[in-house]
């Protein structure tokens, strides 16, 4: 089993995300250079946050042409799991590989803070060993992580379980003040109709660790890592 995280111009949890994978969970694990036009070796790839070529015109617009990004698209088709986080969560946005889009927060403020998370769904690699309802209190840290989508599209993610968390308070409840960011519907997270491109806004890989204050983060890395086993020979 073997993971890669891939690294652009401006990408800064690219590291923590790497620690996590090979040093928390022992996976094989790789940092993948933006340049990149393959990524056949790998069986899970991680697009970390940042500030890709300094996200000077849109958040992930960039990062989208990079080569590695059509390496990317092929990784997916084939079925393999991708989860994008904060600044990964844009760039997968902006390449089309998940629907909607992402605004400034609301207050126009740079957020860094920690949230409730109400996991949606279990349909999926990232989530499959949360319960649905379970929340996690996991970091944020962004400035546009206001997630919206046309109503079509917010309908059918939906009508499709794509919604994969919510923004709660911490029994749980789905409320406005639970809204870091003013994301319609508060969504936190998405995946795509396949069920294996997952975007969230809030960082996993900042509370897999008791030193870091929580473990949360580490369900969403267990629950790949558990499928992924659960599929390989």
């Amino acid at each position: 089993m073997k993971g890669g995280v891939l690294v652009f111009p401006g990408s800064n949890c690219d590291h923590d995300c790497y620690h996590v994978l090979k040093h928390v969970f022992k996976m094989d694990t790789d940092f993948v250079w933006h340049k990149e036009t393959s990524l056949d070796r790998y069986d899970l790839v991680v697009v970390p946050g940042g500030f890709t070529y300094g996200d000077y015109l849109r958040t992930g617009a960039m990062a989208k042409l990079s080569p590695v990004m059509s390496a990317l698209k092929t990784f997916v088709k084939r079925g393999a799991p991708v989860i994008g986080i904060c600044n990964g969560f844009q760039i997968l946005l902006e390449a089309g590989l998940l629907p909607g889009a992402m605004m400034a927060n609301v207050s126009l403020k740079f957020i860094c803070d920690h949230v409730y998370l109400r996991t949606e769904t279990q349909d999926t690699p990232f989530t499959s060993s949360l319960q649905r309802g379970s929340v996690l209190k996991i970091p944020v840290a962004h400035y546009q992580g206001n997630y919206t989508a046309s109503a079509e599209t917010l309908l059918e993610l939906e009508d499709n379980d794509q919604i994969v968390f919510k923004y709660c308070d911490a029994g749980g409840n789905v409320v406005e003040s639970a809204n870091p960011n003013g994301s319609v519907k508060n969504i936190a997270g998405i995946c795509n109709r396949e069920r294996n491109v997952v975007g969230m806004m809030p960082h996993p890989e900042r509370c897999s660790e008791p030193e870091l204050g929580s473990v949360d983060g580490r369900h969403i890395f267990e629950s790949v890592i558990d499928s992924l086993a659960g599929k390989m020979p």
